[in-house]
Formats: structure tokens, C-alpha cells, sequence
């Protein structure tokens, strides 16, 4: 299966990143893409007042043009996320969406963990706008294999991904807007880490560049292998990557180093339940 991480410098120009996204899917498609992943708030990042003027509903234009582009190319397509607005709701929520070839929404997945940090001297209160999530995600492709969903700030919380595996995942996608210092630092180790532990395969496109009001995110979006070698790596600025994901390859791998299969759940017991 070839997979793609499409890398975008959105901001608050929601006419502007949806056609850039559209554009570049187009491109990765003519290239033999399957499975093409866009990264965190693709359709709009700018200001918190501007994201929660933006936000839409999964009926909202946004995903139309997913389902629409998806059916169009006849391609599996993750739309990275959206700033989802949920009536009844006060705050917006982080959603990604997964689009099977027929247009038909496969899965949708929240963001469950609040970017609330402080990084460089600038401060991210990602739960003063929006709630998190509560549910693990597994989808399925067009072909059959399990893919594990999650977003951005998620990928520092390896249990995550561990359920992920362990409910069949075979693919993990990762769509971030990774802020510019914990790119250079950690993006690519964290990536890594995550194929090795659960011998998957991570699809992981990032934003780059200046987004409103000033902040950076990191690019290097990048395509893992469950050995944890990167396959591509995006250059600095917008584009695509493409690999081909041999799933015989995997499965090779957790058969003679059978690490999920070894695991022993009976003896991980926290400190206050001993």
C-alpha cells in the first residue's frame, strides 16, 4: 500500500489551505497514493478566536470536501483534523476523520489529550477552548488493515498506542502541528519510539512554518517503518511523502521478535496496587 503525509503551512486563509490541501492530494494521488494523511487543523490555525470562528460540524464544508475528493480519487483519506463545533457544546473539540474511497465517513476520532504546556516561554492552554476526547479509535481501509487514530500532543503517551496495536492496528496516523523546538527535539524519537513498541507502521504528517499569532510548528513529517526506520521525510515546506507500507513486512517482524505476543499484563501492577 503506498501511504502519504501531506505537509501544509495552513493559517487563518480557509479558502487558501483547502485548496493547497486539494492540490496536493491531487498530486499524491497521480502518484500512486492509497492511503494520503493531512496533518492537525489543516482547514484552518490562527488565533483561538479565530479557530472558534471557524469551527464547523462533520456535515460542515470541510469534510464535505473530504468525502468528496476521497470518492472523487477513489483513496482512503485521513482529513488530519478539524476544530469541530458540537451544538449544545461550549467549547470545540480536535477532530479527525476518516474517509473510505466510497466518501462514506469510516471513523472519527477526538483528540484525547490537552496540549496544556509550556514550551520555549510560550505558553499552549489548549483545554481553555477545546474538550478533550474519550474514545480509542480503530478504522479499517479500503484493503483491510486496521489503522490506529490519534492526534499531535497523543504521541506522547505511549499507552495509547499500545491499546492501538493491541486492538489490531497495523497502521498508526499521527497528523501534528508539532511547535518548532519539540520538532528539532523530539518529533522524529517520538515517532520512532511509537513503530518499535507496537511494530506498526507511523504516517505522520506535520504542519511548517508561521502560523497566527506568531506561532512556528516544525515539519519533517515523516513515514516510519515497524523497525523504526523513517521511509520519507518531508523537507522544509509544503509538499508530500510517499512510502510503500509492505504489510508482509510487519507481520515478519512480530512474528520473530514477538514483543506484543511476549507481553505479561498480570505482573504491570501500579506501585498502590501492590
Amino acid at each position: 500500500m503506498r501511504a502519504v503525509a501531506v505537509q501544509l503551512n495552513s493559517t487563518d486563509d480557509i479558502k487558501r489551505n483547502r485548496a493547497t490541501a486539494d492540490r496536493l492530494v491531487r498530486e499524491a494521488v497521480s502518484g500512486g497514493a492509497e492511503l494520503v494523511v493531512l496533518p492537525e487543523k489543516w482547514n484552518v490555525l490562527g488565533t483561538d478566536e479565530q479557530m472558534a470562528a471557524a469551527a464547523e460540524p462533520l456535515d460542515g464544508p470541510s469534510i464535505a470536501w473530504a468525502r468528496e475528493v476521497a470518492a472523487e480519487l477513489g483513496i482512503d483519506l485521513v482529513a488530519g483534523s478539524i476544530v469541530e463545533r458540537v451544538q449544545g457544546r461550549e467549547k470545540t473539540l480536535n477532530t479527525s476523520v476518516h474517509v473510505g474511497p466510497d466518501g462514506e465517513v469510516r471513523a472519527v476520532y477526538r483528540k484525547i489529550h490537552m496540549f496544556d504546556v509550556e514550551v520555549d516561554g510560550t505558553v499552549y492552554r489548549e483545554s481553555d477552548g477545546e474538550d478533550p476526547g474519550d474514545e480509542i479509535v480503530v478504522s479499517e481501509l479500503a484493503g483491510g488493515i486496521k489503522v490506529g487514530m490519534s492526534v499531535c500532543y497523543d504521541v506522547r503517551f505511549p499507552e495509547l498506542y499500545r491499546i492501538l496495536a493491541l486492538r489490531g492496528a497495523e497502521v498508526i496516523v499521527i497528523p501534528a502541528a508539532f511547535t518548532l523546538a519539540t520538532t528539532r527535539d523530539h518529533w522524529e524519537t517520538l515517532l520512532r519510539a511509537r513503530a518499535i513498541e507496537n511494530q506498526c507502521f507511523v504516517v505522520a504528517p506535520n504542519q511548517i512554518g508561521p502560523h497566527p499569532p506568531g506561532d512556528r510548528s516544525g515539519g519533517r513529517s515523516l513515514i516510519v517503518d515497524p523497525w523504526g526506520l523513517p521511509l520519507a521525510m518531508a523537507s522544509d515546506g509544503e509538499g508530500w511523502v510517499a512510502a510503500e507500507l509492505d504489510l508482509n513486512h510487519l507481520r515478519e517482524i512480530r512474528r520473530t521478535l514477538p514483543s506484543l505476543a511476549n507481553r505479561r499484563p498480570g505482573a504491570y501492577r501500579w506501585p498502590e496496587e501492590q
